[in-house]
C-alpha cells in the first residue's frame, strides 16, 4: 500500500521576517507520520493574495493532502481563508454553522452579540463548500475543502484543530523510524559505506545527521520507512560500519 502525500503552507510575513519562530512543521511533520502521510515538502510564504492562491493551486495538484498554517485570524492580514477561496474558484461568503456557533458564543458574553463585530465575523466567513474543523481552544474553527486543510497559525490551536482532524484523514502504514548514533566517527568516514547501506535498501530514506556537543561531535543514521523489520536491519548494517570503524555505538538518537 503507497501512502499518501502531504506538503504544508506556512503563511505568514511574521515568520518570514523571523518575528514568529515557526513551532508547527515538527509537530506535524511527527503526527502525519504516526498515521502514515509523510510530510514531503514545506514551504513558507508571505500573507501576499498572488503567493497564496499560486502556491496553493500548484501544491494541490501534486499532493494527496496540503495543510495551511496562519492566516485565519480576524485582522486585516489574516486572508488565507479567502485566498483559499479564489484558489477553488468558489465565493468566500458566511459558513452557516460556523456563523451559528460564533453568533451564540459572543451573544453569552458581556458586550453581547455586538462582540461578534466584523473582524470575527471573518473567522466565520469561510469558502463554499468547506467542512470545519473543530477548536476546543478559541472556538474558531479551522476547515477542510477539497485536499486542503485550513488550520491556525497559533501551536496550541493547530495542535488542537488536528487532534480533530488527523482521525479523519486516510492514511497509510505508520512510518518507522530506527536509529543509532555514535561519538566517535565523523561524516566523512562513514560517507561510501553509507551510501552502499542506501542502496541496498532503495525503499528507506537513511539519513545522516551530525551533531556537536560539549564534549566533541558525532553522527546519528536515522533509517524511516514502512517496514520497521527492515528499518532495523538496515541500522543494524550501519552498526557494523560504524564499529569497523573502530567507533562505539548507541541506539537511538542523541539526547538533545
Amino acid at each position: 500500500m503507497q501512502n499518501p502525500t502531504a506538503c504544508l503552507l506556512v503563511i505568514g510575513n511574521e515568520v518570514l521576517s523571523g518575528r514568529t519562530q515557526d513551532a508547527n512543521i515538527n509537530f506535524l511533520a511527527k503526527g502525519l507520520g504516526a498515521i502514515g502521510i509523510p510530510l514531503r515538502e514545506v514551504r513558507v510564504i508571505p500573507d501576499v493574495p498572488e503567493t497564496i492562491i499560486g502556491t496553493l493551486n500548484e501544491v494541490r495538484a501534486r499532493f494527496d493532502h496540503v495543510f495551511t498554517t496562519g492566516g485565519i485570524g480576524p485582522t486585516h492580514d489574516d486572508i488565507t481563508s479567502e485566498c483559499v477561496a479564489a484558489a477553488f474558484g468558489v465565493p468566500w461568503e458566511p459558513h452557516p454553522e460556523a456563523w451559528a456557533r460564533m453568533e451564540a458564543h459572543y451573544a453569552k458574553t458581556e458586550q453581547g452579540i455586538a462582540a461578534f463585530n466584523p473582524a470575527r465575523q471573518r473567522m466565520a466567513t469561510m469558502p463554499r463548500g468547506a467542512t470545519l474543523i473543530d477548536n476546543a481552544v478559541s472556538l474558531a474553527p479551522g476547515f477542510t475543502i477539497g485536499n486542503v486543510h485550513v488550520m491556525a497559525g497559533v501551536p496550541r490551536i493547530m495542535q488542537a484543530m488536528f487532534a480533530v482532524l488527523a482521525p479523519t484523514l486516510a492514511g497509510g502504514p505508520p512510518i518507522q523510524s530506527r536509529a543509532v548514533h555514535s561519538s566517535g566517527a565523523a561524516e566523512g568516514t562513514i560517507a561510501e559505506g553509507l551510501a552502499a547501506i542506501q542502496q541496498r535498501y532503495p525503499e528507506l530514506d537513511i539519513g545522516s545527521y551530525p551533531y556537536y556537543r560539549a564534549g566533541g561531535q558525532g553522527v546519528a543514521i536515522v533509517a524511516k520507512g514502512n517496514d520497521a523489520a527492515r528499518c532495523e536491519k538496515a541500522i543494524d548494517e550501519v552498526t557494523i560500519l560504524f564499529n569497523s570503524l573502530g567507533a562505539e555505538t548507541v541506539a537511538g538518537e542523541p539526547a538533545m
